[in-house]
């Protein structure tokens, strides 16, 4: 964890799901099999004599995400022209906002060890995305299909003191986003941060484009440690950019840091004002769906969950929106929250995976959890038919109950324990005579060979509990 003497701010780029780029028709829906700089147009390209045409709904977006974070809306907004030269500008320049942004002055709420910080949210701004540049040993490539992208920036003032905070506030971003619908669990890939570190009597690092919460936390606690051992030796971090090495843990330079007056702002010639009135806002306003923090405090005067377990449901929306199809479905709520945050999660984190991204139905863990309350299945074939549906889900085959029923045979119609358990002890007597000698390993043996033959509907306590009695 970061001490105190620290301070953190964020930088995020959220890519919006358009349709259409930022300022030309050209498609905004990338695809896993598409060829290089085929998405493309003159305006995208930047080249001369072209005009672009502002993508109404990413103006929308920004909005909903100003009234998320109750910022200040400007009536009045423009767009500037960011100077530099780099590969990925096929103009010399990126359309951004810098003067009056779009969005000013909010607050979000991070929440940790029960304590709730304000971050100071400076400005929500729309831009452009630069092209992808592919190094080679050899050769650079640069692909513009994603130049023109449309893009919001979310800048915090820099009120982290850890690593930590700065990651709860990821976490809590990614959440909204897909809440909005503007992102989906199993597309991590829209949101990329710059993180600005200083120590107390130290310059402002940047680390630029990290993508991935837990990335940003890893670069956060590598950039910290980094610096604090150069001021121990008296040497003052110098101002400067650095790209964040994933693969290798490490920060590596990139460049002087530059100031905002190295950019050369000026006004976009070619993009009129926007202009935002009360109805635009109350419009967008109508459209942002129940939030996190209001969810939780339904779930919690609905259901009467306690505040840790909440936590865990509304983070996650497809985790939220099954507990309540669950719970509709007349599965008691604590049976519903306990699996879905308890197991299944368990089973999707290991997998390193979301339940949105695999085409598991909410219908058939219904099915699953019905039949555990009508004791039919144990506590261990449960949990065992869950993660066989995430397993099957992954290698896209059929994750269904009834296929994994069939496929696994896992029960599901009340077994005769006792029977079972004496027909076990008439084919071992010799064991089960070393058992009632108080031989350990001859109690774990005849349970093992319970639960292979119960295929594991018996619990290892059950067994225990009726072999002590015979």
């Amino acid at each position: 964890m970061i001490k105190a003497g620290v301070r953190i701010g964020l930088e995020t780029h959220v890519t919006l799901p358009t349709n259409s780029k930022l300022f030309c028709s050209c498609s905004n829906v990338s695809k896993d099999d598409e060829e290089p700089n085929s998405r493309t147009c003159p305006v995208c390209l930047g080249h001369p004599g072209t005009k672009p045409q502002l993508n109404k709904r990413a103006v929308e977006i920004a909005i909903k995400m100003a009234l998320v974070f109750n910022c200040e809306i400007s009536k009045n907004s423009f767009f500037s022209r960011k100077t530099y030269f780099y590969p990925d500008l096929s103009k010399n320049f990126q359309i951004t906002q810098y003067e009056i942004p779009l969005c000013q002055k909010g607050i979000a709420t991070i929440k940790m060890d029960d304590i709730a910080k304000k971050i100071r949210i400076r400005r929500i701004h729309i831009e452009e995305d630069p092209a992808k540049i592919t190094y080679q040993k050899e050769s650079t490539f640069v692909d513009y299909n994603r130049s023109g992208s449309p893009l919001i920036e979310i800048v915090t003032e820099p009120d982290f003191a850890t690593s930590k905070e700065a990651r709860i506030y990821l976490q809590n971003l990614t959440g909204l986003l897909e809440y909005l619908g503007l992102m989906s669990g199993e597309d991590t890939n829209i949101m990329k941060s710059d993180a600005n570190i200083s120590l107390k009597g130290g310059n402002r690092v940047e680390v630029k484009n990290i993508g991935g919460v837990r990335e940003v936390e890893k670069a956060l606690k590598y950039e910290f440690l980094r610096q604090k051992n150069m001021m121990a030796k008296n040497i003052i971090p110098k101002r400067e950019t650095r790209g964040w090495m994933d693969k290798l843990g490490i920060s590596k330079s990139m460049r002087s840091k530059e100031l905002e007056e190295d950019y050369g702002y000026i006004f976009e010639p070619d993009l009129p004002y926007i202009c935002i009135d009360d109805k635009q806002i109350s419009e967008q306003k109508k459209e942002i769906p129940e939030l996190p923090e209001e969810k939780a405090k339904r779930f919690e005067k609905q259901f009467k969950l306690n505040e840790k377990t909440i936590e865990r449901l509304v983070r996650y929306k497809d985790l939220a929106d099954l507990f309540e199809f669950l719970c509709g479905k007349k599965i008691d709520s604590k049976t519903a929250s306990s699996w879905t945050v308890g197991p299944l999660l368990k089973t999707l984190n290991w997998n390193n995976t979301r339940l949105s991204a695999l085409d598991i139905k909410k219908e058939d863990v219904y099915k699953c959890l019905y039949n555990y309350t009508n004791k039919k299945h144990s506590d261990f074939v449960c949990e065992k038919i869950i993660q066989k549906m995430v397993e099957e889900a992954l290698n896209k085959r059929d994750s269904s109950y009834d296929a994994i029923i069939k496929k696994y045979g896992f029960s599901s119609t009340k077994i005769d324990i006792e029977k079972i358990i004496k027909k076990i002890l008439d084919e071992n007597k010799e064991i089960f005579e070393e058992y009632k000698s108080g031989k350990e390993k001859a109690l774990n043996y005849l349970v093992g060979m319970v639960m292979k033959e119960t295929k594991g509907a018996a619990k290892p306590q059950e067994i225990k509990e009726k072999l002590a009695k015979m």
